[in-house]
């Protein structure tokens, strides 16, 4: 069997916070001016990508991956996951705050949900000026705290508001409080997991006029109420993929192409590429197959020997 790489077709999400800059900036076929999410790889029930080039086009990655589970995943995922993809990859568009929120670990999501946890990592794409973000508490906190704020509706004050700008990183483990703020276009990667408990929502109302439901009670021993330092730095050095995050859950890897890159892998973990600015070609087997900004690709762990030309950011992660 001749494996390439896969792309997927765009799951395209309304959000009452959302906006029309994945169209504008990633090029997304949104049709809807509060398109806040588009799932880019997904095995959530429900969200199942689904193969759009090549000759597995229309099949879906679920599908793919039960039918070649070593193939697809790598020898080392299948063993540890068997034949779940454990990994969920979006770009977000807040064109307004993000509700204050916070994802269990995965023995409470388990036990819940029966769900993975949500460990995740952001990569800003774009922001415009003066946005920022939430992450943790500005000095440590406890449950006491935390609901006499809630309570009063003074939760903003003990939380920390970090500016951003692009090529900033964060990595959320679970039971960080956080949020994304207006005018940020976001990369994400996360566990395969749709869980989240919201804590305020900034009193917003739908079109209905309806409030979004809060998660108060099964927050509370979800939320690690100590101060942490969630933003990561890296190199940038030409040609080289310089680590960004390291867990037990992926690794991500940040690369500045310019020219070409040669990639010798072992079989034992697919390996996705998220094209964060720029445009470049993956050649394998003597065929290019050309990509830009916006675009999310799943190398099979079959892919042994391929190379990058061109001059572009890309997201490389993979699981150790």
């Amino acid at each position: 069997m001749k494996f390439y790489p896969l792309q997927f077709q765009p799951i395209l999400k309304e959000r009452i916070w959302g906006g029309t800059k994945l169209k504008s900036i990633l090029n997304k076929p949104i049709t809807s001016s509060i398109t806040g999410e588009s799932w880019e790889l997904s095995t959530v029930e429900g969200d199942v990508s689904v193969i759009a080039n090549g000759d597995f086009a229309g099949k879906s990655l679920t599908a793919m991956i039960d039918q070649y589970p070593n193939e697809i995943l790598g020898t080392r995922v299948f063993t540890n996951f068997g034949k779940q993809f454990p990994l969920l990859f979006k770009y977000l568009d807040a064109r307004e705050d993000l509700s204050i929120q916070v994802h269990p670990n995965d023995e409470l999501a388990k036990a819940r949900h029966n769900s993975f946890g949500k460990t995740e990592m952001w990569y800003v794409m774009q922001a415009d000026e003066d946005s920022n973000l939430i992450v943790g508490f500005k000095k440590d906190s406890d449950a006491a705290e935390y609901v006499e704020n809630l309570k009063n509706n003074t939760l903003l004050s003990i939380l920390d508001t970090v500016p951003v700008e692009v090529g900033d990183v964060f990595f959320l483990e679970t039971g960080t409080v956080h949020a994304i703020g207006a005018g940020l276009v976001i990369a994400e990667i996360q566990q395969t997991s749709d869980i989240t408990y919201r804590l305020y929502d900034f009193d917003r109302v739908d079109a209905q006029g309806k409030t979004r439901e809060l998660h108060i009670d099964l927050a509370l021993d979800a939320i690690n109420y100590k101060k942490i330092e969630a933003q990561k730095f890296y190199q940038k050095q030409q040609n080289t993929a310089n680590e960004m995050v390291d867990c037990n859950y992926f690794t991500t890897n940040y690369i500045p192409l310019s020219g070409a890159m040669k990639f010798e892998k072992d079989g034992t973990s697919f390996h996705v590429y998220m094209c964060t600015e720029g445009a470049f070609s993956i050649e394998q087997d003597g065929v290019a197959h050309q990509y830009k900004k916006g675009d999310t690709i799943l190398l099979p762990a079959a892919i042994l020997s391929y190379q990058f030309i061109g001059n572009a950011s890309i997201l490389e992660i993979y699981i150790k």
